[in-house]
């Protein structure tokens, strides 16, 4: 299935929501069309900033690092940084109220940050704890707080002036990253190893229209809804889309 809990998973639906810099995973309704993008031509622009730093620094950069980089460490580091996540999802579990979500969180963290040799491990998948993304734009989107417009943010990517305040606030206090000694360091292995996790998969985006831009955006809003709702949505993804990144993880 398109959206489930597995990591490869999570960096396919990234190649779409990650290439103009986007390191960062459901309908067309008022909130997920472009009748939300009322900055559409500041956005463009940003966009056609983003993806051209993106191509000149970052994408070769991520080529390098995937060519000399063993598969077995890099399914580790992905491994590292998803656990860390563990922390930030349970707490957004608490605040709403998704006492079950809360305690699987709380056990993959435990689980793997031991047995799992600090998360480099991922024991809890294998022991069929499941897995869940919740962060605090994904809380105030539970409790009522309106989306406001599509934002593309300089090197950051696709948001919403909800999910862009909730992540360069909350989400950063509540980030383990960001108590390190080497928080600076942590975090750029943590945008090459998602950027490089992402070089396999960026051609469906490439393959769809001509129009990146809107196919980010669209793709993006649509997860977004999809993760907010936690799947429940009765209208249905591209289909076209989601046959080629199932065709992916079938590889």
């Amino acid at each position: 299935m398109l959206f489930t809990n597995t990591h490869k998973n999570r960096n396919q639906l990234l190649a779409l929501l990650a290439l103009s810099l986007t390191l960062s995973a459901c309908s067309h309704t008022k909130t997920a069309t472009s009748s939300n993008d009322r900055f559409e031509r500041i956005n463009r622009s940003v966009f056609k900033v983003n993806n051209a730093l993106d191509k000149t620094l970052l994408k070769p950069v991520a080529k390098v690092y995937k060519k000399v980089t063993p598969e077995i460490v890099d399914t580790s580091i992905t491994n590292f940084f998803a656990n860390l996540d563990e922390v930030p999802t349970t707490l957004n579990s608490l605040l709403q109220l998704k006492g079950e979500a809360a305690l699987d969180s709380t056990g993959r963290f435990l689980l793997n940050s031991t047995l799992g040799i600090a998360g480099l491990i991922d024991i809890a998948s294998e022991s069929g704890i499941t897995k869940h993304d919740e962060d605090f734009g994904q809380t105030l989107a539970k409790w009522g707080v309106p989306s406001g417009p599509y934002l593309m943010l300089p090197f950051l990517g696709p948001s919403t002036v909800r999910d862009a305040s909730a992540r360069l606030t909350v989400d950063q206090v509540t980030s383990l990253r960001s108590y390190s000694d080497y928080s600076i360091e942590l975090t750029a292995l943590y945008l090459l190893d998602m950027r490089a996790d992402l070089l396999s998969a960026e051609a469906v985006l490439e393959g769809f229209s001509d129009d990146q831009y809107s196919v980010l955006r669209d793709a993006w809003l649509q997860r977004r809804e999809y993760l907010i709702n936690d799947g429940k949505t009765d209208v249905k993804a591209d289909t076209d889309l989601i046959d080629e990144l199932e065709a992916l993880d079938a590889e």
